[in-house]
């Protein structure tokens, strides 16, 4: 996913088996990308090219003038079924392949709308219904979509605009008199209910809830940073020849505080981890539900009425705006290169679409760091000379004064030391070129370079123009082409720099059946992004702050109290509560080129006998890990606890399967068996406060669904406790605007609105 696909990644790593030992040599000893790239790019070979056009053949990303009936049908089959949800992904599907004012795109977009009625999306069905008809609904339907959009009105309180459209139906009824004696008999019925609908809204007196608390509080950085954009006032920016750039808190700062809040700088949709379809008579369109099909491909926001580019199947977006942003930023360029990009892999993808993202800043900064990179090579820049030299003073380059070039204090920073969320920020990221196998860096050249064919192409640019011919902007693929050789070493410094600094974005997504009482929820990923201001952050497998993302905007708050001076610390996937220190130093060391040496690797390694504290049993008396084989004692020497370790092991199983049970009770969802499913859940929370501690997110999770078992088993002061603790740990790790938060309040408020339950069994 991140790379190019494994078929890909053999050819090249067979091609560069094969090549002569001097050339391995060659580039094996390259010190800079721009050696890397220029040598590698020299041994691409059109026979390259072709392998790779025919795996990208593999992804059908352009409009498939058949798929509409296809999907239109099967979405068809699920809203018979009543599943609506999968009929509406499967009309987005349609739309997708559907071209622009036809028949086919409008009838998914309305059949879309009577899916999205029934799932209560009523703003969503609107627009479903006004983009079918600005793409040609046939006359002959248009009562069925405006008694659609006329409930739809009603349900949204409209009922001004509902009066009016009921009242042009039945004039329009009255005037034509063409349908069929039975269709006409259903219309009269929905609109003679719809009308009384209207009165009987009409009669009652308006209530309006309460004004809600504004989900947003706290979620704006309370003193933005002078220093460095997109952080708090509570942090700077340092440098170390051990730790590098990283920040330190400018003052006590405590559990919740918000540290950082960035934009992603560029962000790339995940694929998901399926197979690419191979054409063939079966399987030729997919029927399967990926991210890409709920999430914009811009903005990340979820949403199921998606609206697709115009020139390809793959890209899909919130709403036209997005869709129109994206196509100026980057899509024009990317739009026929879907295939391409799907097979080359994520970092690829992330790697072109941030060059395409440097066009909008100074164009002679970008071109200054590019050629400062390729060096004194014996290539010829006349356009990218002459911008470096007009440019030079607003670069920092020559000094107005004394000629003197002034080099900013800090890497990314600007001449007055300012760190900014831009492209030069992006750029100052380490590559770490010296530390990537030889065949890595073989695999990322070879694959940049294939890709700077592709924009030299020229059908590329009659493609981008021919479809946006309006828009100005369209016309960037040959602006870009000027300069190949420059950007594809800026391609490829991002490929490098991508390992050690792509974020991955990551949701909560809800499992199980809608049937379920109890919610669930899982982690996933949802993007790669690169975010310049948190990649400052160092690492620790016991990290003081905790990360969490809302669409492409990356938040940092402080997990535990963080003194004045001390470090902020950031976890990069190997934590101490799910791995032992000799996997985390191994899987930080081959990813990231470091050897950890962080508080928690300390003190693992210096009582290795204990292992990893998720992984070992706990002093009943004092907390303190138990060591031994056969018989544990307590590390504390003021305490002689011991244990025989069969007895734990006996004891975790008895609680394991009760666990089991709680889940099982959950999953049937029948109220007289709320005791035991609290019962049991409450014995899982001693696992989970073991093996993460008692204020990890996973904690707050596990509380939330504590939480909702006594609120569902009518427990109020239980539910009250457990929904306040649940709000406490999920806050500091999330924030107000977080959904499992805003559930936790509602259900807090409804509690404390309730009258007094009758006396019955505890909960």
């Amino acid at each position: 996913m991140d790379l190019p696909v494994d078929e890909w990644k053999s050819y090249i790593l067979q091609k560069w088996s094969s090549l002569p030992k001097s050339i391995q040599v060659t580039i094996c000893t390259a010190e800079t990308v721009s050696d890397i790239f220029l040598h590698s790019s020299s041994l691409l070979q059109p026979e390259d090219e072709m392998v790779l056009k025919e795996l990208s053949r593999g992804y059908l990303v352009e409009k498939d003038p058949d798929a509409p009936l296809f999907y239109k049908a099967e979405g068809n089959k699920k809203f018979q079924e009543k599943d609506y949800m999968g009929a509406t992904v499967l009309y987005s599907k349609g739309v997708s392949h559907s071209a622009p004012n036809t028949e086919d795109i409008s009838l998914c977009y309305a059949n879309r709308s009577a899916a999205l009625f029934h799932l209560g999306q009523y703003e969503a069905c609107l627009k479903d219904i006004m983009r079918a008809q600005m793409h040609g609904y046939p006359e002959r339907l248009q009562p069925k979509v405006m008694l659609r959009r006329a409930e739809c009105l009603v349900n949204l309180g409209r009922l001004q605009e509902a009066s009016q459209i009921i009242s042009d139906l039945e004039s329009n009824f009255a005037a034509k008199q063409t349908l069929a004696a039975s269709h006409f008999e259903i219309l009269q019925r929905t609109l003679y209910r719809l009308k009384m609908k209207v009165q009987e809204k009409e009669h009652l007196t308006e209530t309006f809830p309460a004004a809600l608390t504004n989900v947003l509080e706290d979620m704006d950085l309370r003193e933005e940073n002078e220093q460095i954009s997109s952080a708090s006032s509570s942090v700077s920016l340092c440098t170390d020849p051990l730790k590098g750039r990283h920040l330190i808190a400018t003052k006590d700062i405590l559990p919740g505080e918000l540290l950082v809040k960035e934009d992603a700088f560029v962000s790339v949709l995940n694929p998901g981890e399926l197979p690419p379809l191979r054409y063939g008579l079966e399987g030729k369109w997919d029927t399967r539900i990926v991210i890409g099909d709920l999430y914009c491909h811009r903005c990340l926001k979820c949403t199921l009425a998606t609206v697709p580019c115009d020139g390809c199947s793959y890209a899909k977006y919130c709403s036209q705006e997005c869709m129109q942003q994206a196509w100026d930023l980057y899509h024009s360029t990317e739009c026929s290169l879907g295939g391409l990009l799907l097979t080359l892999g994520v970092f690829c993808h992330i790697a072109l679409r941030s060059t395409l993202l440097a066009r909008f800043e100074d164009v002679g900064k970008v071109v200054r760091m590019l050629c400062d990179e390729i060096g004194n090579k014996d290539i010829s820049f006349p356009e990218s000379k002459n911008l470096v030299q007009m440019l030079s003073y607003d670069l920092g380059g020559e000094s107005e004064g004394n000629g003197k070039t002034l080099e900013p204090p800090i890497p990314g920073c600007d001449i007055n030391g300012k760190y900014e969320h831009n492209y030069n920020a992006v750029f100052s990221l380490l590559p770490h070129t010296k530390h990537h196998s030889p065949e890595h860096k073989f695999l990322c050249a070879l694959s940049v370079s294939v890709l700077c064919r592709q924009l030299e192409a020229p059908n590329l640019q009659t493609h981008t123009a021919s479809l946006k011919p309006s828009q100005p902007k369209a016309a960037v693929v040959p602006a870009v082409c000027q300069e190949l050789p420059v950007w594809g070493v800026a391609m490829l410094r991002h490929m490098l720099q991508l390992q050690c600094n792509a974020q991955a974005v990551t949701t909560m997504q809800q499992t199980g059946s809608e049937g379920n009482i109890i919610t669930d929820s899982r982690q996933v990923r949802l993007a790669t992004a690169v975010f310049p201001v948190v990649s400052l952050l160092n690492h620790s497998c016991s990290p003081n702050t905790s990360v969490s993302f809302i669409g492409t905007v990356a938040t940092i708050r402080a997990s535990q109290q963080i003194g004045k001076g001390q470090e902020i610390l950031h976890c990069y996937g190997p934590h101490e509560s799910r791995m032992g220190v000799a996997e985390r130093q191994q899987k930080l060391r081959s990813q990231y080129f470091f050897d950890c040496n962080c508080l928690a690797c300390q003190n693992e390694e210096h009582s290795p006998a204990a292992g990893p504290r998720w992984e070992a049993f706990c002093c009943d008396r004092c907390g303190e890990l138990l060591q031994g084989d056969d018989v544990l004692s307590c590390g504390s020497a003021s305490c002689a606890e011991s244990v025989r370790r069969d007895h734990l092991v006996s004891r975790l199983q008895d609680l394991q399967k009760q666990v089991a049970v709680a889940q099982k009770l959950l999953r049937n969802g029948k109220l007289g068996d709320w005791h035991k499913s609290a019962t049991h859940l409450q014995k899982s929370l001693q696992v989970v406060e073991v093996r993460h501690g008692p204020c990890s997110v996973e904690m707050g999770h596990e509380l939330f669904k504590l939480a909702q078992i006594f609120f569902n088993g009518c427990a109020v002061p239980e539910a009250l406790s457990t929904a306040h603790k649940a709000e406490e740990v999920l806050l500091v790790h999330y924030g107000p605007g977080n959904d499992e938060v805003q559930e936790l309040q509602k259900m807090k408020s409804c509690l404390l609105d309730l009258p007094p339950f009758p006396v019955g069994p505890s909960v």
